[in-house]
């Protein structure tokens, strides 16, 4: 992917729009209800929704975040559900960091909504075959995560696998590369930043979240998948 591919006047769209749904990231955290039995240590969500500075640094994310797939994706229905990610992304990535947990009260809404929306997509723009990957990334994403709690649930919490599956369902839509990117990074800066964040002990060794590096890795892979697809995949 060139300079020339990206869709600059997308991204000033898309930016403005992510950044305006940032802002709203701490009324959406500040509502979420507090888990049956919450940690002792668990930092009540109230708490995190005041956090000085979260709605700017929250709009800045965001904003950045939606930005960079609209310059990769170019104007397409897709990025419907793809800014909204952009914005619950945020506030999930914040949620985990802080708490180490990822809402089903907010994970399980997002299937429907991105799951709606794929819908959407899909029929306005008359594409079966992106409609069916979309089922397969849903699968493959989820299951892959499922499995690997199943081995070993200590090595991640199960929302971490609800999350997979609805990162599934937005990259498989926009292409293999998409999702064969996202899913892998989000496992390498996983490995290879919480490893460095242990060593300087920012986070602890045994229980750092993992939230974050999906997301992460799942933005990396709508920027970097159709390179992956045109030169490795033949697409």
């Amino acid at each position: 992917m060139t300079w020339a591919d990206w869709a600059f006047d997308t991204a000033a769209v898309t930016g403005v729009v992510g950044a305006l749904g940032g802002l709203l990231v701490p009324e959406v955290i500040g509502r979420l209800p507090e888990p049956p039995e919450p940690a002792a240590d668990k930092q009540p969500y109230a708490d995190i929704a005041r956090s000085p500075g979260l709605r700017w640094r929250s709009a800045l994310v965001s904003g950045v975040a939606s930005a960079g797939t609209g310059a990769a994706v170019g104007w397409s229905w897709s990025l419907t559900f793809l800014v909204y990610l952009g914005v619950v992304g945020t506030a999930l990535a914040v949620i985990d960091w802080r708490t180490r947990l990822l809402p089903t009260k907010l994970v399980a809404p997002s299937y429907l909504v991105v799951g709606a929306l794929v819908l959407l997509a899909a029929g306005l723009e008359r594409s079966d075959d992106d409609l069916l990957r979309s089922l397969l990334g849903w699968l493959a994403a989820g299951g892959v995560f499922w499995l690997l709690w199943r081995i070993y649930p200590k090595g991640m919490g199960y929302g971490d696998v609800r999350l997979a599956g609805v990162l599934g369902l937005a990259l498989g839509y926009l292409g293999w590369g998409e999702l064969l990117v996202g899913v892998y990074s989000g496992f390498v800066l996983g490995a290879v930043v919480g490893t460095l964040l242990s060593l300087l002990r920012l986070v602890d060794r045994k229980a750092y979240p993992f939230g974050p590096f999906m997301l992460v890795g799942a933005w990396l892979g709508v920027l970097a998948g159709p390179w992956v697809s045109r030169v490795y995949l033949g697409g």
